[in-house]
């Protein structure tokens, strides 16, 4: 009987690893405000339908997001026929309380750079000596 009950526990444990290792989490780092605006960095001339399609909401979800985001100031649209071309105002302060002395720009600058790119390079070797250091002391 004791060996039945350490191959159950040692299966639930196997089980929760595994389920651990492959399911995406139910939560993001980045609110869909944010989201929309490293599309809107990458593509200015955006349909809010493909806004909607990459972040896996509704166009008119999108359409909610990119007005309050015009009202806060952080992006200017601008019509171009049927199209709107935006504009990401990237000198104003993150709206968020630890991170408000950094601006929309810098964080978009993060998100949006290329992989292998100098500053992503840089940022890596910085890590990588910061993971370094801690691991020494």
């Amino acid at each position: 009987m004791y060996d039945y009950c350490i191959m159950k526990i040692e299966s639930r444990y196997d089980n929760l690893v595994w389920m651990t290792e492959n399911a995406a989490p139910e939560w993001a780092f980045l609110t869909n405000h944010a989201r929309v605006l490293i599309c809107i960095a990458r593509d200015p001339g955006i349909r809010l339908r493909d806004i909607g399609q990459r972040l896996g909401i509704t166009e008119r979800a999108a359409h909610r997001i990119v007005d309050a985001l015009a009202a806060g100031g952080y992006i200017t649209r601008q019509r171009n026929g049927r199209r709107s071309h935006y504009t990401i105002n990237g000198h104003l302060p993150l709206p968020d309380a630890i991170a408000h002395e950094q601006s929309v720009g810098e964080l978009l600058e993060i998100l949006t750079a290329p992989h292998g790119s100098r500053r992503h390079t840089d940022r890596a070797e910085q890590n990588s000596v910061t993971n370094r250091v801690a691991s020494a002391s």
